[in-house]
Protein backbone atom coordinates (compact mmCIF):
# COMPACT_ATOMS: atom_id res chain seq x y z
CA UNK A 1 0.00 0.00 0.00
CA UNK A 2 2.95 2.46 0.72
CA UNK A 3 4.54 1.73 -2.35
CA UNK A 4 1.21 2.40 -4.10
CA UNK A 5 1.05 6.13 -2.38
CA UNK A 6 4.78 6.42 -3.68
CA UNK A 7 4.20 5.47 -6.96
CA UNK A 8 0.58 7.50 -7.55
CA UNK A 9 1.92 10.79 -5.68
CA UNK A 10 5.50 10.44 -8.22
CA UNK A 11 3.05 10.34 -10.82
CA UNK A 12 1.09 12.67 -10.08
CA UNK A 13 4.43 15.45 -9.22
CA UNK A 14 6.03 14.35 -12.37
CA UNK A 15 3.49 13.67 -15.66
CA UNK A 16 1.08 16.34 -17.61
CA UNK A 17 -2.24 15.11 -18.84
CA UNK A 18 -3.64 16.68 -21.76
CA UNK A 19 -6.39 19.03 -21.84
CA UNK A 20 -7.79 18.27 -17.63
CA UNK A 21 -10.87 19.22 -17.02
CA UNK A 22 -10.05 20.76 -13.64
CA UNK A 23 -7.09 22.83 -12.78
CA UNK A 24 -6.26 20.93 -9.77
CA UNK A 25 -6.78 17.66 -11.32
CA UNK A 26 -3.45 17.35 -14.16
CA UNK A 27 -3.97 13.59 -14.13
CA UNK A 28 -7.22 13.26 -14.40
CA UNK A 29 -6.83 9.93 -17.02
CA UNK A 30 -4.49 8.17 -14.29
CA UNK A 31 -7.13 9.56 -11.35
CA UNK A 32 -9.99 7.87 -13.06
CA UNK A 33 -8.36 4.59 -13.91
CA UNK A 34 -7.43 4.46 -9.97
CA UNK A 35 -10.87 5.89 -9.45
CA UNK A 36 -12.39 2.83 -11.53
CA UNK A 37 -9.92 0.03 -9.55
CA UNK A 38 -11.59 1.15 -6.58
CA UNK A 39 -15.27 1.04 -7.35
CA UNK A 40 -14.59 -2.32 -8.48
CA UNK A 41 -12.95 -3.60 -5.73
CA UNK A 42 -15.58 -2.01 -3.62
CA UNK A 43 -18.78 -3.74 -5.14
CA UNK A 44 -16.68 -7.16 -5.13
CA UNK A 45 -14.99 -7.01 -1.94
CA UNK A 46 -15.40 -3.75 0.74
CA UNK A 47 -19.04 -3.40 0.58
CA UNK A 48 -20.23 -6.58 0.86
CA UNK A 49 -17.84 -6.81 4.10
CA UNK A 50 -18.69 -4.22 5.23
CA UNK A 51 -22.76 -5.26 4.72
CA UNK A 52 -22.11 -8.58 6.65
CA UNK A 53 -19.78 -6.86 9.21
CA UNK A 54 -23.11 -4.55 9.68
CA UNK A 55 -25.46 -7.39 10.13
CA UNK A 56 -23.13 -9.69 12.28
CA UNK A 57 -21.85 -6.67 14.63
CA UNK A 58 -24.47 -4.70 16.73
CA UNK A 59 -24.31 -1.43 16.65
CA UNK A 60 -22.79 -0.49 20.39
CA UNK A 61 -19.70 -3.26 19.26
CA UNK A 62 -19.62 -0.65 15.79
CA UNK A 63 -19.29 2.43 17.67
CA UNK A 64 -16.79 1.26 20.06
CA UNK A 65 -14.81 0.26 17.76
CA UNK A 66 -15.14 3.37 16.01
CA UNK A 67 -14.36 5.55 19.13
CA UNK A 68 -11.45 3.52 19.66
CA UNK A 69 -9.54 4.53 16.54
CA UNK A 70 -11.08 8.15 16.41
CA UNK A 71 -9.17 8.06 20.14
CA UNK A 72 -5.93 6.95 18.36
CA UNK A 73 -6.66 9.45 15.72
CA UNK A 74 -7.14 12.27 18.80
CA UNK A 75 -3.49 11.35 19.59
CA UNK A 76 -1.92 12.27 15.73
CA UNK A 77 -3.97 15.59 15.69
CA UNK A 78 -2.79 16.47 18.87
CA UNK A 79 0.63 16.77 17.71
CA UNK A 80 0.02 18.22 14.53
CA UNK A 81 -1.88 20.92 16.09
CA UNK A 82 1.21 21.84 18.18
CA UNK A 83 3.34 21.42 14.83
CA UNK A 84 1.17 24.14 13.91
CA UNK A 85 0.93 26.17 17.06
CA UNK A 86 -2.58 25.88 18.54
CA UNK A 87 -2.29 25.50 21.70
CA UNK A 88 -6.37 25.44 23.06
CA UNK A 89 -6.91 22.53 20.03
CA UNK A 90 -4.21 20.55 21.12
CA UNK A 91 -4.86 20.52 25.02
CA UNK A 92 -8.13 19.72 24.11
CA UNK A 93 -7.21 16.72 21.72
CA UNK A 94 -4.78 15.21 24.97
CA UNK A 95 -7.70 16.16 27.79
CA UNK A 96 -9.81 13.87 24.92
CA UNK A 97 -7.47 11.14 24.66
CA UNK A 98 -6.74 11.32 28.90
CA UNK A 99 -10.40 11.25 29.30
CA UNK A 100 -11.28 8.30 26.91
CA UNK A 101 -8.39 6.19 27.53
CA UNK A 102 -9.02 5.83 31.28
CA UNK A 103 -12.59 6.86 31.85
CA UNK A 104 -13.85 5.84 28.46
CA UNK A 105 -12.59 2.74 28.86
CA UNK A 106 -9.13 2.48 26.53
CA UNK A 107 -11.27 4.98 23.66
CA UNK A 108 -14.21 2.47 23.27
CA UNK A 109 -16.75 5.07 25.03
CA UNK A 110 -16.52 8.74 23.96
CA UNK A 111 -17.09 10.59 27.15
CA UNK A 112 -15.01 13.66 25.70
CA UNK A 113 -17.74 15.11 23.21
CA UNK A 114 -20.37 14.91 25.83
CA UNK A 115 -18.19 17.05 28.17
CA UNK A 116 -17.73 19.90 25.97
CA UNK A 117 -14.31 18.87 24.13
CA UNK A 118 -14.45 18.98 20.25
CA UNK A 119 -12.72 16.71 18.47
CA UNK A 120 -10.96 18.83 15.56
CA UNK A 121 -8.77 15.38 13.94
CA UNK A 122 -5.90 17.80 12.77
CA UNK A 123 -3.92 15.58 9.85
CA UNK A 124 -0.25 15.92 9.06
CA UNK A 125 -1.70 17.43 5.38
CA UNK A 126 -3.27 20.30 7.80
CA UNK A 127 -0.02 20.98 8.61
CA UNK A 128 1.50 21.53 5.09
CA UNK A 129 -1.43 23.39 4.52
CA UNK A 130 -1.07 25.69 7.10
CA UNK A 131 2.82 26.47 6.54
CA UNK A 132 2.30 27.70 3.03
CA UNK A 133 1.39 24.03 1.22
CA UNK A 134 -2.24 24.71 0.61
CA UNK A 135 -2.85 24.40 -3.46
CA UNK A 136 -2.30 20.67 -4.12
CA UNK A 137 -3.29 18.56 -6.78
CA UNK A 138 -6.18 15.72 -6.58
CA UNK A 139 -5.18 12.21 -6.45
CA UNK A 140 -7.30 9.20 -5.57
CA UNK A 141 -5.40 6.90 -4.00
CA UNK A 142 -5.29 3.11 -4.32
CA UNK A 143 -8.13 1.18 -1.81
CA UNK A 144 -8.06 4.98 0.22
CA UNK A 145 -10.07 7.08 -2.24
CA UNK A 146 -10.09 10.60 -2.75
CA UNK A 147 -7.09 13.03 -1.59
CA UNK A 148 -4.26 15.14 -2.49
CA UNK A 149 -0.52 15.14 -3.19
CA UNK A 150 0.08 16.84 0.27
CA UNK A 151 -2.85 14.73 1.81
CA UNK A 152 -1.83 11.63 0.51
CA UNK A 153 2.11 12.77 1.36
CA UNK A 154 0.86 13.32 5.09
CA UNK A 155 -0.69 10.05 5.14
CA UNK A 156 2.51 8.23 4.04
CA UNK A 157 5.06 10.33 6.50
CA UNK A 158 2.44 9.32 9.20
CA UNK A 159 2.14 5.73 8.52
CA UNK A 160 5.74 5.03 8.21
CA UNK A 161 5.68 6.34 12.00
CA UNK A 162 4.05 2.64 12.77
CA UNK A 163 2.67 4.19 15.93
CA UNK A 164 0.06 1.31 16.05
CA UNK A 165 2.81 -0.59 16.97
CA UNK A 166 3.65 0.78 20.13
CA UNK A 167 -0.55 -0.29 20.58
CA UNK A 168 -0.76 -3.35 19.13
CA UNK A 169 2.43 -4.58 19.70
CA UNK A 170 2.87 -6.63 16.62
CA UNK A 171 2.73 -5.99 13.05
CA UNK A 172 0.13 -8.64 12.83
CA UNK A 173 -2.26 -7.38 14.97
CA UNK A 174 -1.41 -3.63 13.49
CA UNK A 175 -2.57 -4.76 10.65
CA UNK A 176 -5.54 -6.31 11.67
CA UNK A 177 -6.92 -3.57 13.31
CA UNK A 178 -6.31 -1.45 10.14
CA UNK A 179 -8.61 -3.69 8.73
CA UNK A 180 -11.03 -3.81 11.19
CA UNK A 181 -10.89 0.13 11.04
CA UNK A 182 -10.95 0.11 6.67
CA UNK A 183 -14.23 -1.93 7.61
CA UNK A 184 -16.12 -0.55 9.82
CA UNK A 185 -15.36 3.08 8.21
CA UNK A 186 -16.89 1.80 5.21
CA UNK A 187 -19.35 0.12 6.87
CA UNK A 188 -20.35 3.97 8.08
CA UNK A 189 -20.42 4.72 4.30
CA UNK A 190 -22.80 1.95 3.07
CA UNK A 191 -25.78 4.18 0.92
CA UNK A 192 -23.25 6.73 -0.11
CA UNK A 193 -22.72 5.49 -3.41
CA UNK A 194 -26.13 5.25 -4.19
CA UNK A 195 -27.05 8.45 -3.43
CA UNK A 196 -23.76 9.64 -5.85
CA UNK A 197 -24.79 7.69 -8.72
CA UNK A 198 -28.51 8.99 -8.69
CA UNK A 199 -27.24 12.94 -7.95
CA UNK A 200 -24.48 13.58 -10.67
CA UNK A 201 -23.93 12.55 -14.47
CA UNK A 202 -20.69 11.73 -13.64
CA UNK A 203 -19.61 9.81 -10.29
CA UNK A 204 -16.03 11.03 -10.95
CA UNK A 205 -16.31 14.46 -11.02
CA UNK A 206 -19.10 14.90 -8.31
CA UNK A 207 -16.61 12.58 -5.68
CA UNK A 208 -13.27 14.98 -7.18
CA UNK A 209 -15.22 18.35 -6.74
CA UNK A 210 -17.12 17.60 -3.64
CA UNK A 211 -14.25 16.77 -1.77
CA UNK A 212 -11.92 19.36 -3.10
CA UNK A 213 -14.46 22.03 -1.87
CA UNK A 214 -14.53 20.27 1.50
CA UNK A 215 -11.47 19.72 1.88
CA UNK A 216 -10.67 23.85 1.23
CA UNK A 217 -13.45 24.72 3.47
CA UNK A 218 -11.92 23.11 6.19
CA UNK A 219 -8.46 24.63 5.39
CA UNK A 220 -10.24 27.78 5.58
CA UNK A 221 -9.53 28.40 1.91
CA UNK A 222 -13.37 27.90 0.45
CA UNK A 223 -13.60 31.58 -0.52
CA UNK A 224 -13.99 34.11 -3.14
CA UNK A 225 -13.15 32.88 -7.11
CA UNK A 226 -12.33 29.02 -6.17
CA UNK A 227 -15.10 28.75 -3.95
CA UNK A 228 -17.70 30.06 -6.51
CA UNK A 229 -15.80 27.96 -9.65
CA UNK A 230 -16.17 24.71 -7.45
CA UNK A 231 -20.17 25.31 -6.38
CA UNK A 232 -20.99 25.91 -10.43
CA UNK A 233 -18.40 22.77 -11.17
CA UNK A 234 -21.07 20.95 -8.69
CA UNK A 235 -24.57 22.31 -9.56
CA UNK A 236 -24.06 21.74 -12.97
CA UNK A 237 -23.01 18.08 -12.48
CA UNK A 238 -26.51 17.82 -10.26
CA UNK A 239 -29.60 16.48 -12.16
CA UNK A 240 -31.89 19.55 -10.90
CA UNK A 241 -35.84 18.77 -10.97
CA UNK A 242 -37.04 20.76 -14.09
CA UNK A 243 -39.80 22.12 -11.66
CA UNK A 244 -37.42 23.66 -9.93
CA UNK A 245 -35.59 25.50 -12.47
CA UNK A 246 -37.92 28.39 -13.08
CA UNK A 247 -37.78 29.45 -9.74
CA UNK A 248 -33.87 29.18 -10.09
CA UNK A 249 -33.53 31.47 -13.25
CA UNK A 250 -36.45 33.94 -11.55
CA UNK A 251 -34.16 34.86 -8.53
CA UNK A 252 -31.31 34.77 -10.53
CA UNK A 253 -33.01 37.31 -12.64
CA UNK A 254 -34.31 39.43 -9.84
CA UNK A 255 -31.38 39.79 -7.88
CA UNK A 256 -29.01 41.12 -11.14
CA UNK A 257 -30.26 44.66 -11.58
CA UNK A 258 -29.70 45.41 -8.10
CA UNK A 259 -26.26 43.74 -7.88
CA UNK A 260 -25.47 46.31 -11.53
CA UNK A 261 -27.27 48.86 -9.86
CA UNK A 262 -24.51 48.74 -6.56
CA UNK A 263 -21.77 48.03 -8.25
CA UNK A 264 -22.32 51.28 -11.01
CA UNK A 265 -20.10 54.31 -10.21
Amino acid sequence: MKRLLVVGGCLLLTACASTPSHPQDPLEPLNRAVYRFNDAADKAVLKPVAQAYQQVTPQPVRTGVGNFFDNLRDVYSAANNTLQGKAELALTDVLRVSFNSTFGLFGLIDIATPMGLKSSKATLGDTFAHYGWQDSSYLVLPLLGPSTVRDGSGMLISNSLEPATSVFHTHTQATVARVLNAVNTREKLLGLEEMVDGAALDSYSYMRDGFLQMRAHQLGLSQGKQQAEEELNIDDLVDEPDASAPAVNDSNDASAPEAKDASAP
